[in-house]
């Protein structure tokens, strides 16, 4: 008979690198305006799926697809600011 041994010792003895630092956890909260704004888009385009878009639909779609842009826009703006000396534009 072979007795089943577990890997939980091997797999958690890593844990503690497998978190994200706090310069990734910073990233995520400045891209946070883009994430919500993708899945705002993806809600509006899931929804359309199963039945032909309606007037409503398609104006949900264009406003979220243009909050998707001027978010990613903002985004770029921002980093770019950022990375410039001077804090020139």
């Amino acid at each position: 008979m072979n007795h089943i041994v577990t890997v939980q010792e091997a797999v958690t003895a890593f844990a503690d690198f497998l978190e994200p630092t706090d310069t990734e956890l910073a990233t995520i909260e400045q891209e946070m305006p883009v994430i919500l704004a993708d899945v705002d888009l993806l809600d509006a385009q899931i929804t359309t799926l199963d039945r032909t878009p309606s007037e409503v639909d398609d104006r949900r779609i264009r406003r979220a697809r243009r909050r998707a842009l001027a978010a990613r826009v903002a985004l770029v703006n921002r980093t770019e600011g950022a990375s410039l000396p001077g804090g020139a534009a």
